[in-house]
């Protein structure tokens, strides 16, 4: 296999608005984040992704740009961002931007210029359509709820919006449109930047004739037609000439979609994120419509992504991000066992292949949020769904907050807990979205102080990666499959294999290993127990949420 430093990296990503506050508005900022980069360095990460805070109006926290090269007042100046990227270099980590170029803000110059008349020069960067029969140009819906289209009386037409209707959508149908965005991120790569991560880059292409769609139009904007030749065409213009990390967010994306987009000829992306774990715990209904995951499902997903992109591409590994809820509250257990069961969820997903990412305050342990009120939530996608479903009448409020508990966005975007002291050390000031209450017992302050706390286990990952190519490069197969509370997979470098054992229930229980396991020497590389055996056993039982990592050398 091919090396590469981006495989090797750990990335860790950083809500700005939520990670820390400098000068007390209640809003996190970029000197802010220069606060911590010491902490960020002591953790290990490589590489920092950080969310958008290009200038905003912020219907979207910052994923609607009005102006995709300069920055948002309330994160500070270019100065400012200079500071942070010269902070990050000379720590030896990276930087990663994020890319929102499926759709601008409606307040950017471009898509002003384009609602001011039909034969405006930038009229095409967006896509813009007539009514039909007095009605909007098609039946596709937006993903933050209602119709995908919105009026403009300016010019009697429609404007195609896939999120909210202040962020419509750029035409990259249009060549000119499509240079200026590569004329931006080789602005942004020659100021010393080193990728991107690509928002909704899956989206850019829509099927010609926008055609009314059974489901909401997915199956005509998801991998559209033209993508792959748009995404050639950046790599060509502007990827290829830098020595950088990219990885493009692919809701809908298969296996063998991500095969073309991560190739490993290198002519598109380095990787993608795929949602196919995200939508374990989703009913028919989709996001909102609960049901329990199984671990049997979560098997058959990660395995088939593991052996599909295995000399194919490469994977990205994530359980929660700033669109996902806390991970140890929906997958591990964030009550009783959340510490153990947060440790055995990061051994499960940083052994794999693929290049691991870490959301602000995953190693801290931090958990989802229940607000009383709707008020509370900030995020413009509650908000939606919930106008939604009481015009529907098909859902009491109580339901309905439920889903808001389980899967809402805010979940991820309560501020940054460092401290016990009052707003968990974030601000000074009234906080932009509350703080989770619990912080007086999970914050960085209190983690640093305990050797035996999430962030030292997060810090012994990333550094077990940095001394084992196995645990970078190693072939991954599933074992004990049928296995009903383990899971279980080994990864095979050359002379060297990795047993992981995780236990993902709150019970003890027994396993018997293989017949398949390499025989020699084994060492124990990693356990969230004390005092077990270096031995590899033929068999025994793990505590509830217990991870083990044995290495094998032959």
């Amino acid at each position: 296999m091919e090396k590469a430093w981006w495989k090797e990296s750990v990335v860790y990503q950083i809500y700005p608005r939520s990670f820390n506050d400098s000068n007390g508005d209640g809003i996190g900022d970029i000197q802010g984040i220069i606060e911590k980069l010491d902490y960020l360095k002591e953790l290990g990460v490589d590489v920092i992704w950080l969310s958008p805070v290009y200038k905003s109006p912020n219907d979207d926290n910052g994923y609607d740009i009005s102006d995709y090269q300069d920055i948002m007042d309330e994160f500070g100046t270019m100065d400012d961002w200079d500071e942070l990227l010269e902070g990050l270099h000379s720590r030896g980590m990276k930087l990663m931007m994020d890319l929102v170029v499926n759709h601008s803000s409606d307040e950017h110059k471009w898509f002003i210029e384009s609602r001011q008349s039909k034969d405006n020069p930038y009229r095409d960067y967006y896509i813009w359509r007539p009514g039909h029969h007095g009605q909007e140009p098609n039946n596709w819906t937006s993903i933050f709820s209602g119709s995908a289209w919105e009026y403009d009386n300016q010019t009697n037409e429609y404007y195609l919006h896939l999120f909210s209707k202040k962020q419509p959508d750029l035409n990259w149908e249009n060549p000119k449109l499509r240079q200026d965005i590569y004329d931006m991120m080789t602005w942004w790569l020659d100021r010393g930047i080193d990728g991107f991560r690509m928002d909704v880059i899956n989206l850019i292409s829509k099927e010609p004739g926008l055609p009314d769609s059974p489901d909401g139009g997915s199956q005509y904007f998801m991998n559209g037609p033209r993508v792959h030749e748009y995404l050639q065409e950046m790599n060509r213009e502007v990827l290829s000439k830098y020595d950088t990390i990219t990885v493009g967010e692919c809701p809908g994306a298969t296996t063998e979609d991500a095969k073309k987009y991560a190739n490993k000829e290198g002519t598109e992306l380095n990787m993608i994120f795929t949602f196919e774990h995200m939508d374990l715990d989703s009913g028919p209904k989709g996001k909102w419509d609960l049901k329990p995951w199984k671990l049997s499902d979560l098997k058959d997903v990660m395995t088939k992504w593991q052996k599909g992109l295995e000399d194919n591409g490469w994977n990205s590994l994530y359980l929660n991000n700033h669109d996902q809820p806390r991970m140890v509250s929906r997958f591990g257990d964030d009550q009783e066992y959340r510490v153990k069961s947060a440790k055995m969820l990061a051994t499960f997903l940083h052994m794999m292949q693929g290049t691991p990412y870490i959301y602000q305050g995953e190693e801290l342990g931090m958990t989802n949020i229940r607000f009383d009120s709707l008020d509370d939530y900030k995020d413009i996608e509650i908000h939606n769904m919930y106008r939604e479903k009481v015009l529907e009448g098909d859902e009491n409020h109580e339901d309905i907050m439920e889903a808001i508990y389980v899967k809402g966005r805010d979940n991820a975007r309560t501020p940054m807990q460092w401290d016990d002291s009052p707003n968990a050390g974030f601000t000074t000031g009234e906080p932009w979205l509350k703080v989770n209450p619990n912080y007086k017992d999970i914050n960085a302050k209190q983690a640093l102080s305990d050797q035996d706390s999430i962030y030292y286990f997060y810090q012994k990952l990333i550094k077990l990666r940095k001394e084992h190519d196995v645990i970078v490069y190693g072939t991954y197969d599933l074992i004990l499959e049928e296995h009903e509370h383990i899971y279980a997979y080994t990864r095979t470098l050359n002379e060297e294999q990795l047993v992981v054992l995780c236990n993902f229930t709150s019970e003890e229980v027994y396993f018997e290993l293989p017949h398949g396991i390499k025989k020699g020497t084994s060492e124990l590389l990693l356990s969230n127990v004390e005092e077990i055996g270096n031995e590899i056993p033929s068999s025994g039982r793990l505590s509830p949420y217990e991870a083990r990592v044995y290495l094998i050398k032959a």
